[in-house]
C-alpha cells in the first residue's frame, strides 16, 4: 500500500511511519517541522535527543534497507504543493497527523488559540479538498481525540462515533443515529470536533472514504522500530504544554520531582500505549470503509484510569512523592468514563496495558536522559481562564515545598 503520512516527524507520526514501512508499505512523509520550532518557542525540547529529519531517514535506510520519502511543506498553507504530492505519489491512503496536538498550548493566549484554529482546520479542509481535486480514491485516516466527547458518560459507555436516539414524529417515536454530542474542553479539542463535521460533509458530498480515530492519552515513547537505532528515538515531551500525564509522572519520578497531580486527581481519562497507536493506525488502514459509506469512527484507547490512581501507581513503583496543585484547566474535579472500543479489538488488537515492567522501561529512558531536564518547564502554566490563572501562581511554590 502507498501511504502518505502528514505530520510524519511528530510524536505519533514518526513511529507510525517506521511501523508501516517495516511492514512493507511504501511510505512518504509530509511535514513542515513546526513541532521542532515550537520546542524553540517554549524553550523545552524533547527529553530524548531528536536527530534532524534527514538523519532520521538515513538511519532508517541503514537499519531497514527501506526508504521513506520526505516532502517539506505546510499542510493548510501550500495547497498546490500538497496537490502536486498527491499527483506524484498517488497514495492509496493518507494518515493525517498534521495538526497542533496540545490542549494546554492551544489555551496559552489568544495568539495560540488563533494559531491552533487556523492550522488545524485549514489543514484538514485542504487535505479533503485536495483528495477530491486529485480525483484519486484515497482512504483518509485521521488521528482525532477522545477529548471531543468531553469527560463524562451520562450513564452509558461512549459509543464509537454515533448515538441512537428517538425523535418524535407524526407516526410516533422513531430511532435516528446522530454523531455523539461533542463537548470540547479546549480550543485544540474544539478543532477536532470541527474536523468531524468536515469529514461528515466530504463523505456525504464527495463520497470520500474516511476513518476518524478518537485516541486516548498516549503513554510510552519507544516502539519496536524506534528502538533499532539511537537516531530513530521517538520524542519524550515532559513540559507542561506537550507532556502527556503518565509520561510526565514517570519522568518526574526519574529525576526526583514530585508527581504533579492537579486538583484532587479525580479526572478519569482513556489511555493507550504508543506501540498500540501505530498498530491501530495500521488496522484502520487495512479495514477502510467502502466508498459511499459514512465516516467510520473508532475509539483508539485500551483502558481508563483516574489521574490520582496513576500517580499512586508510579509512587509505589518508584518511591516518588505526590504533590496536589491547583488545576489550570476548567474541568470537573471528578468524572467517570466508560468507552467502547470493540472495532479495533475485533480487528485483532491485543492491547498493551499499564504493567509495572513497561512503566519501569519508560522510567529508565527518562533516567538515561535526566541531564536534559529543565525543571523550570515541568509545571503546567497554561490556564484556561483568568480566574484560574491567578490560582496557578501557587503551583511551582507548592511543588518546591514538596521537594
Amino acid at each position: 500500500m502507498r501511504v502518505l503520512i502528514l505530520g510524519g516527524d511528530g510524536f505519533c507520526g514518526w513511529p507510525t511511519a517506521l511501523h508501516l514501512s517495516a511492514r512493507g508499505h511504501q511510505l512518504a512523509i509530509v511535514d513542515n517541522l513546526s513541532r521542532r520550532r515550537i520546542d524553540e518557542e517554549l524553550g523545552a525540547g524533547s527529553l530524548t535527543p531528536i536527530a534532524p529529519v534527514d538523519m532520521r531517514l538515513h538511519a532508517w535506510r541503514e537499519v531497514s534497507g527501506r526508504t521513506i520519502d520526505f516532502h517539506h511543506l505546510t499542510v493548510g498553507k501550500e495547497y498546490e504543493a500538497l496537490l502536486a504530492v498527491l499527483h506524484e505519489l498517488r497514495p492509496d491512503a493518507i494518515v493525517h497527523f498534521a495538526e497542533q496536538r496540545a490542549a494546554p498550548y492551544s489555551m496559552k493566549s489568544a495568539r495560540h488559540k488563533r494559531y491552533t484554529i487556523d492550522n488545524n482546520l485549514n489543514a484538514t479542509n485542504d487535505v479533503l479538498a485536495a483528495i477530491v481535486d486529485s480525483g484519486l480514491d484515497v482512504h483518509l485516516v485521521h488521528l482525532g481525540t477522545m477529548g471531543v466527547y468531553g469527560y463524562g458518560t451520562a450513564g452509558v459507555a461512549i459509543p464509537e462515533g454515533y448515538l441512537t436516539v428517538k425523535v418524535e414524529t407524526p407516526d410516533g417515536w422513531e430511532p435516528r443515529e446522530i454523531l455523539y454530542p461533542a463537548n470540547p474542553g479546549s480550543i485544540y479539542h474544539l478543532t477536532k470536533t470541527q474536523d468531524a463535521l468536515l469529514f461528515q460533509f466530504y463523505a456525504k458530498n464527495d463520497g470520500l472514504r474516511i476513518t476518524d480515530l478518537h485516541q486516548g492519552i498516549v503513554w510510552g515513547t519507544q516502539t519496536e522500530e524506534t528502538r533499532r537505532d539511537p537516531r530513530l528515538v521517538n520524542r519524550f515531551d515532559y513540559d507542561g504544554d506537550y507532556g502527556t500525564v503518565l509520561n510526565r509522572f514517570l519522568m518526574q519520578a526519574a529525576v526526583g520531582y514530585p508527581l504533579t497531580v492537579h486538583g484532587g486527581g479525580g479526572q478519569t481519562r482513556a489511555f493507550i500505549n504508543i506501540q498500540d497507536t501505530v498498530r491501530c493506525v495500521e488496522l484502520a488502514l487495512l479495514h477502510p470503509p467502502a466508498r459511499g459509506e459514512r465516516v467510520k469512527v473508532m475509539n483508539q484507547m485500551t483502558e481508563c484510569w483516574r489521574v490520582r490512581d496513576l500517580a499512586d501507581m508510579v509512587a509505589r513503583l518508584t518511591g516518588a512523592q505526590v504533590a496536589h496543585l491547583p488545576n489550570p484547566r476548567q474541568e470537573a474535579d471528578e468524572n467517570d468514563l466508560a468507552v467502547e472500543n470493540q472495532r479495533l479489538m475485533s480487528y485483532g488488537l491485543q492491547p498493551i496495558t499499564l504493567e509495572e515492567g513497561l512503566l519501569l522501561e519508560v522510567t529508565e529512558i527518562a533516567r538515561a536522559y535526566s541531564d536534559r531536564v529543565d525543571r523550570s518547564k515541568i509545571p503546567c502554566v497554561s490556564c484556561w481562564n483568568a480566574e484560574r490563572a491567578a490560582a496557578q501562581d501557587a503551583g511551582p511554590a507548592a511543588v518546591a515545598a514538596a521537594e
